[in-house]
């Protein structure tokens, strides 16, 4: 009875290992007869992940959500395009607090002194300029202990640094802070608050007995639908105070990166009567087209020179160029 039981048992193991060879015999072959039908042949890459796993000898950075990303990020940066990204999440969120311009941090302008991490300038009234930093001040070292974060600075990218100083509004993070002239290092812990960059900058300048507004347009970010408009009207308070010593306007979208499309097109409407300011093409035929926004107009009889170097790009680019299509202004500069 038992020989027949185990018989039996037998036979339903050899049929199920020639159901499930079928099967992926079977998948294998339908698998193979679509490639080249829009479908990716990601063996390759599970076969490298499992060679990772049996032979990577530190199986702690084995992480597969980095993986993942990793794999996107190249299968984007594949196209060769450096305007066509993949952002992971932590990333994305960073960008998205840009385009903002809003985010939870100290107030830190971060670039590099002699290759080590340092503050160009601390934002007016934010936690790094109550706290003393001034422009020059080496970051060695950040601490978060909500974050579980004590990372050296040596080697540090800029995103990095900009993903860990940043947090939520009223948590803590402590720099370890080198500074010429004084005697060792020292630490400085700071608050994060709400830090609201500005996205454009107004000053009058006096050359040869006229007044001439200088704007300095940082990024094309949220803060631009509102700051816009209301610098519009200052510039107008000043034409009407010196009427007769008006110079006219400097536009400066040097090291402008870009941001929305739409806040570039408002600021073309102040200098262009009407027409279009750009086409957008989609991927599928279709068009949108991008016209002068009615009712502004603010600005277009003033004589307007356009600032760009190799750092003006994306929606900074479309401003120029619209403005140098309907011979609006004088660009002068670098080649974008």
């Amino acid at each position: 009875m038992l020989r027949k039981i185990r018989n039996i048992a037998l036979v339903l193991a050899i049929v199920g290992i020639a159901m499930t060879v079928g099967y992926r015999i079977g998948w294998n072959r339908a698998f193979e007869e679509n490639l080249g039908k829009d479908r990716l042949d990601l063996r390759l890459m599970w076969q490298v992940r499992d060679v990772l796993q049996k032979k990577y000898l530190d199986k702690s950075q084995i992480k597969d959500n980095k993986m993942v990303y990793g794999a996107i990020s190249g299968m984007v940066s594949s196209l060769g395009d450096p305007y066509t990204v993949f952002l992971p999440p932590t990333e994305n969120k960073a960008s998205n607090e840009d385009l903002a311009g809003e985010f939870g941090g100290v107030g830190i302008q971060l670039g590099y002194k002699d290759k080590t991490l340092a503050v160009m300038a601390p934002l007016a009234k934010t936690p790094a300029e109550k706290a003393g930093l001034k422009a020059g001040d080496l970051i060695l070292k950040i601490k978060d202990v909500e974050k579980n974060i004590n990372r050296d600075t040596s080697g540090i990218s800029l995103d990095e640094a900009v993903n860990l100083i940043r947090g939520k509004v009223g948590t803590e993070v402590t720099l370890k802070m080198y500074r010429e002239g004084v005697t060792g290092t020292f630490d400085v812990t700071l608050k994060r608050d709400s830090i609201v960059v500005p996205s454009l900058e107004m000053e009058v300048k006096t050359e040869k007995g006229k007044n001439i507004v200088w704007i300095k347009l940082y990024k094309f970010s949220e803060q631009v639908y509102k700051d816009w408009p209301s610098l519009v009207d200052k510039i107008l308070v000043e034409k009407n105070k010196n009427r007769g010593d008006f110079g006219g306007i400097i536009l400066d979208l040097r090291n402008n990166p870009g941001g929305f499309l739409q806040a570039s097109v408002l600021v073309a409407s102040d200098f262009i009567r009407d027409g279009v300011v750009v086409e957008q093409a989609g991927a599928d035929g279709q068009k949108i087209t991008y016209r002068v926004e009615k009712g502004r107009g603010k600005l277009v009889s003033d004589k307007l020179v356009v600032l760009i170097n190799g750092g003006s790009a994306s929606a900074s680019e479309i401003l120029a160029g619209a403005l140098r299509d309907y011979n609006r202004g004088k660009l002068v500069g670098e080649k974008s």
